[in-house]
């Protein structure tokens, strides 16, 4: 029996977009992880999507990225 989890189409897509906002400002994930007080796996684990994500971690990683959540949440 596998334990893999599968993954939301749509925290894939704000992985996605947290992922590409980052390599942008040529930030790594451990930089990332200290400007926004995240633990770096968690960074790791919602960049592949693998975790839900709260409102106000989204928000500390935008200021982290100083990038709007708005442009960071998929619209679907």
């Amino acid at each position: 029996m596998s334990s893999k989890k599968t993954v939301s189409p749509w925290l894939k897509k704000l992985g996605d977009t947290i992922r590409r906002e980052r390599m942008a400002k040529k930030m790594s994930q451990q930089q990332l992880a200290e400007f926004a007080d995240l633990n770096i796996r968690n960074v790791q684990r919602i960049e592949a999507g693998e975790i839900d994500v709260l409102l106000t971690t989204a928000n500390r990683i935008s200021k982290a990225l100083n990038c709007s959540l708005e442009k960071m949440v998929p619209k679907s």
